[in-house]
């Protein structure tokens, strides 16, 4: 049985009342309020259809009929209508993502935030491991006799710090001679390029200095560069999903909340679509978690110039606005990527 044009209308007036009102829909709802030019037996019938089709469910022994994850989907690839946001919303976006910003986590954090405030679900956000990232400066500052503080600055303004242990004997103007030789040679290099070459070649080969006082220092600096290149995961509004009807039952949003304490399998949702330029939409089953089978997840990616590197998303009810949430992912994501390139000096 082939979805004709009525069918497809009833199925998108279905949906769109679904997720305004999280109530089932029944056909005199659907005859009332949409101008369909049909008769509530009729759509009934039409209804009925679609359900054995696989687009509705009806639950329990309501009248009304609720979206299946097969209708959801083919209501998102052709049938949802994105719309523009408005220049009251752009405006609100802009100014809240418009703030003096100094390091690129603090970038993707705030997107984050604006998200979550914007859309009212769960957003998440990694933080980008950029190759192209280039070592600004390097400080090895005395804490204490056998202590000293390794910091790594990058061009991104990303600043890391390592308390690390010294031989007591290592003096202050040792290690000014030591900050001013490793910005002299390391300066300059990608992170890449550090961590391939220079810093897996040893102390040895990069300074005539005594192997067991420059030993702690250089273990110290691969140690932040390997920080700098661990992606980090921003969740924002972890707790709206208790706004919304699906998810009074207590048990059923106390496993939702449980997995997003999983930072690495958040991380691991977004990295899965992270080489993706589109849109990504995920719909209850298609997820291959357990715990977020009843609900929507919805990804971008962000870039720098042609190379991608790392992602946003929204996660929700099923029953989400999903043109809402789109349309907002879609400009919030080129914020990014102007905030970033600003940041980096290219734009």
């Amino acid at each position: 049985m082939l979805l004709d044009e009525r069918k497809l209308r009833i199925l998108q007036a279905i949906i769109d009342d679904y997720i305004n009102t999280a109530e089932p829909v029944g056909s005199r709802t659907i005859a009332k309020k949409h101008e369909l030019g049909l008769s509530s037996a009729t759509i009934r019938n039409e209804m009925a259809d679609l359900e054995e089709m696989g687009f509705l469910e009806q639950p329990h022994t309501s009248a009304g009929r609720v979206p299946s994850d097969k209708g959801y989907r083919l209501y998102v690839d052709h049938l949802m209508k994105i719309n523009d946001l408005t220049e009251n919303e752009i405006e609100n976006i802009r100014k809240a993502m418009d703030i003096k910003i100094s390091e690129l986590s603090q970038i993707i954090r705030n997107a984050s935030v604006v998200m979550s405030q914007f859309t009212k679900y769960t957003s998440m956000a990694v933080t980008p491991q950029i190759k192209r990232s280039v070592l600004k400066a390097v400080q090895v500052v005395p804490i204490e006799p056998g202590k000293a503080l390794v910091i790594v600055v990058t061009d991104a303004n990303i600043v890391r710090n390592n308390l690390i242990r010294i031989p007591d004997k290592v003096t202050p103007d040792f290690l000014i001679q030591v900050s001013n030789m490793l910005n002299d040679k390391l300066k300059g290099y990608t992170l890449e390029m550090l961590k391939n070459n220079f810093l897996s070649c040893g102390a040895e080969q990069l300074t005539s200095l005594p192997y067991d006082l420059m030993r702690p220092i250089m273990d110290g600096i691969e140690d932040l560069i390997k920080l700098i290149d661990q992606p980090e995961i921003y969740l924002e509004g972890t707790t709206n999903i208790l706004n919304f009807p699906e998810f009074k039952e207590v048990q059923k949003a106390k496993e939702f909340l449980s997995l997003l304490d999983e930072k690495t399998l958040m991380s691991e949702i977004l990295s899965s679509n992270s080489d993706k330029r589109e849109i990504v939409i995920q719909i209850g089953n298609e997820n291959s978690v357990q715990g977020i089978k009843d609900c929507s997840i919805v990804t971008a990616s962000y870039s720098v110039g042609d190379q991608l590197i790392g992602s946003i998303g929204i996660i929700g009810p099923t029953r989400m606005e999903y043109s809402k949430v789109v349309s907002s992912l879609n400009y919030i994501r080129n914020k990014i990527n102007q905030e970033i390139l600003k940041l980096l000096g290219d734009g």
